[in-house]
């Protein structure tokens, strides 16, 4: 990138910002890990593209949540570009993902020991069926799964994030999000009186010379109804509690038909504990078809490569 353009993007993320410090403080963090890529950053979204018979459609997508297996990926690729045009540096903190914009900042959760760390993503991919994202060689280093080669993710957009960058790359206003139309409270005629307490109910007591009022100790401006605000890329971890191991599955399907179901899975019972649930699918329900829990993610491999070859082209890992 050159010097001039990165002066340009992070003048005009100053200006459009000077009236909050951690926005201030994310965009410019951000901007400075984009300059460490070297190469022009661009705000993409990109056509629905198509790898080894597989269609994908890249969208914006604020709500954007799925746990799966993460891949990283290093040497092959580094100094190379990527999909938005930066230089692929495989000792920053990004990642490279199927559909989301570019760049897009996603919170990354092993669910194996609790790390969470912030990456941007600014790459396509990974294109390995049974994967949902290509993280860099020091982003595995501190979730700790470099030398297992993958993990057991979930994977998180921040929208606050990702929509201020998006807007100080595109020169744009923030896009709007929707929000239900406000439904107007009930009509209701509300009396009152003072009731009598029952006898042996003890009132409150006045405060006594010595009682003292102590303030609540304010909020952190990273902790926000139990998730991060304006998280920074810098290679901050945070660890949550593993409450139970995920175990890992394949679903061949969900079906609308319980037979249909039922059939799917006399299909595949031959080929491992083979079970059907029961679950809401908007205003109805649907029955998916799961083979599993299994051991590992290279049996979880293997298995979706027999479950294709039977027939069931839409099957896919999934982490619960």
């Amino acid at each position: 990138m050159r010097t001039g353009r990165i002066l340009q993007i992070v003048g005009l993320g100053l200006l459009l910002l000077g009236g909050g410090c951690a926005e201030t403080e994310f965009l410019a963090t951000s901007l400075k890990s984009m300059k460490g890529a070297k190469g022009a950053p661009a705000y993409k979204i990109g056509e629905p593209y198509e790898i080894s018979g597989v269609e994908y459609t890249p969208r914006v997508d604020y709500g954007y949540t799925e746990s799966g297996i993460a891949s990283w990926y290093g040497d092959d690729f580094h100094g190379k570009a990527t999909a938005n045009g930066e230089i692929y540096d495989m000792n920053l903190l990004t990642a490279a993902h199927r559909t989301l914009p570019l760049p897009s900042i996603v919170r990354v959760t092993n669910l194996e020991n609790g790390r969470t760390l912030v990456v941007r993503v600014n790459d396509r991919g990974p294109f390995s069926r049974g994967r949902i994202i290509d993280l860099s060689r020091r982003g595995a280093e501190l979730l700790d799964f470099k030398t297992k080669g993958t993990a057991l993710v979930r994977v998180d957009i921040l929208p606050r994030e990702s929509r201020r960058l998006a807007a100080k790359l595109t020169g744009k206003p923030l896009p709007e999000i929707e929000h239900p139309p406000a439904v107007p409270a009930p009509s209701i005629e509300v009396t009152s009186k003072t009731i009598t307490p029952p006898p042996n109910i003890r009132t409150a007591e006045p405060p006594t010379p010595n009682h003292k009022v102590v303030a609540l100790p304010e909020r952190t401006k990273r902790e926000v109804n139990g998730s991060f605000a304006m998280a920074k890329v810098d290679g901050t971890i945070s660890e949550i509690p593993v409450e139970k191991a995920p175990e890992v599955y394949i679903q061949a399907g969900a079906f609308r038909l319980f037979v249909n179901a039922n059939r799917a899975r006399a299909r595949l019972s031959d080929l491992g504990r083979t079970r059907i649930s029961e679950v809401p699918n908007g205003s109805s329900q649907v029955f998916r078809v799961r083979i599993g829990p299994l051991t590992s993610v290279d049996e979880a491999d293997a298995l979706l490569v027999m479950v294709s070859a039977t027939g069931f082209d839409d099957a896919r890992i999934v982490i619960e």
